[in-house]
């Protein structure tokens, strides 16, 4: 059985790797549904959507009205730097496969119930556009 919670954030980045558009600075309302599974039930539930929010919510938090930025894009690191906005700096290009095993890795750390045996990540870039990957926990 498997149960779903849906979360948004606003986010800008660019792509460095980009030969078209996304080389731009540029932003996205981004929604991810956070899937979990498991063969047994605690009291009737999975996990309780409260604590599975309480998981994955810092995350959201931490993304949300900043800007990610790829480590090695030392230009926007500086301006934003100067700008002293908020930033989520990462080793990697900000594209939405990248983040959703962002997403993926942060939400493995921050620790899931024993009984939990796959998390899986959704990542809507814009309303028609997305990335999935899952994680199989045990």
């Amino acid at each position: 059985m498997k149960i779903a919670k849906e979360f948004r954030w606003e986010m800008g980045h660019r792509l460095l790797c980009h030969a078209g558009k996304c080389y731009n600075l540029h932003g996205h309302s981004y929604r991810m549904q956070v899937e979990v599974t498991s063969d047994d039930l605690i009291n009737g539930m999975i996990m309780d959507y409260y604590d599975l929010k309480k998981t994955v919510e810092p995350l959201v938090e931490e993304l949300d009205h900043s800007f990610m930025i790829n480590s090695k894009d030392e230009k926007l690191l500086d301006s934003v730097e100067k700008l002293k906005t908020k930033k989520v700096v990462v080793d990697f290009e900000t594209t939405a496969e990248n983040i959703c095993n962002y997403v993926l890795s942060n939400i493995k750390e921050a620790g899931l119930p024993e009984h939990i045996k796959e998390v899986k990540v959704k990542i809507f870039e814009t309303s028609t556009s997305y990335a999935e990957e899952s994680l199989i926990i045990k």
